[in-house]
């Protein structure tokens, strides 16, 4: 059904051109060099007969793909994002290509001895014989999601080949900064025009997912008093000493690395300091609402009882909410889930129904109004030189693509 080559081909193009985004960066986008593989795409959806393809000053890309239909269905659509993690560089991505796949580790990096190894990675197993894409080990691949950008256009582009083939209007987007929690701050529902949408920005073949994390980011200041070191009984106050029984009074166990599926957790990723000042930052994480807002409310009373027992301000806590479980939006409209396990289940495809242990962009586009589950686009150790792609996985994500489309159009 879909040319293997092509898709391969089309994949390596995008993951070649270095799209990393930039979290201290608030302009939109937050690197310039999101813009190149943006006018790539805008001249490859004309090239391939998409209508209304359009560019805005925002760096998000719009098109349409007609309803070819002598009767109205629901105006579908489907999300990707452009950018890559600033977690791992995604400059000079070199791809490495592993066809038929023996099951035995592969080797990224000869000289520097990177391997990625069935042994520690067991999932490479469900591959075996097929065709893996892969870092040579000092980047990552961006698969995340230029594998769902690949997905989306070839889809659209075998529907416009194949016009035997019955769907309605569908609607496609490519957003800016996923990466930094920005990619739907700007996204023009209205302008978008589409009853529900789909992001294709899961992980492993399979995954549905219309769950995610409830988040907020917590930043911790923590205010010390120098004083030299042989003066300063019962005069200094170390702001690095106060950190550390800061992250102490929270529970050792709620972190990522001793939590899974459900669990919540509060994670420090930064942690900055010196006598006088300290600075920790939190991402604060839980599917479940209320007790989201109990561990920001745990979060709160530590900073107040810190600061009665020294009786001033030592910590000032400040707590952004960044999105909200898109289950919320999802429940109320849950055919449209249905329609992707069907297609899934169709198409000989096990649907892997799970929570987001983080978010997407489908999360704060449930909530500008958008309806927006997650599907898988294939990829697999997201955001570091072990990502990899299986090609089987990506054909199989278009063809769900085109499958969701004939769905709709028969209901």
């Amino acid at each position: 059904m879909i040319n293997k080559q092509h898709i391969t081909n089309r994949f390596i193009k995008y993951v070649t051109i270095d799209t990393e985004s930039d979290p201290n960066n608030p302009a939109f986008p937050s690197t310039e060099k999101q813009w190149d593989l943006a006018k790539v795409l805008v001249d490859e959806l004309k090239e391939i007969g998409m209508q209304d393809v359009d560019l805005d000053d925002n760096c998000y890309i719009m098109a349409t793909l007609p309803s070819n239909l002598d009767y109205k269905v629901p105006t579908i659509g489907f999300v990707a994002h452009i950018d890559t993690s600033p977690d791992f560089t995604g400059k000079d991505v070199n791809p490495k290509i592993v066809e038929n796949y023996d099951g035995k580790d592969i080797i990224l990096n000869k000289e520097q001895n990177i391997v990625l190894s069935p042994n520690y990675f067991d999932d490479l197993l469900q591959y075996k014989g097929q065709t893996i894409i892969t870092t040579d080990g000092t980047t990552l691949l961006g698969a995340d999601d230029k594998a769902g950008i690949t997905e989306i256009v070839t889809a659209m582009e075998y529907l416009i080949q194949h016009t035997e083939i019955k769907h309605g209007k569908i609607r496609i987007c490519f957003t800016p900064d996923e990466e930094v929690g920005k990619g739907a701050h700007l996204f023009d529902v209205e302008k978008f025009g589409a009853e529900w949408a789909y992001t294709m920005d899961g992980s492993q073949i399979g995954e549905l997912e219309y769950e995610n994390f409830n988040a907020a980011g917590a930043k911790v200041t923590i205010t010390g008093k120098i004083v030299h070191p042989g003066y300063a009984k019962g005069k200094m106050i170390n702001s690095m000493l106060i950190a550390n029984q800061f992250i102490a009074a929270l529970p050792a166990n709620e972190v990522p690395e001793k939590t899974e599926g459900y669990e919540g957790f509060f994670h420090l990723h930064d942690i900055n300091g010196n006598v006088e000042k300290t600075v920790l930052e939190y991402i604060v994480r839980d599917h479940d609402l209320e007790l989201f807002e109990d561990r920001k409310e745990l979060m709160q009373k530590i900073a107040t009882d810190f600061n009665k027992k020294y009786k001033q301000d030592v910590i000032d806590i400040s707590i952004k909410d960044q999105y909200f479980n898109m289950k919320e939006k999802i429940t109320p409209v849950m055919h449209i889930v249905d329609i992707a396990e069907e297609v899934m289940n169709d198409l000989g495809i096990t649907p892997l129904i799970k929570a987001i242990r983080g978010g997407t962009d489908g999360s704060q586009l449930s909530y500008k109004g958008l309806p927006c589950p997650n599907i898988f686009a294939g990829g697999h150790n997201f955001h570091g030189r072990f990502e990899y792609v299986p090609v089987e996985s990506m054909i199989k994500a278009t063809e769900v693509i085109i499958g969701i489309a004939q769905k709709v159009s028969q209901k």
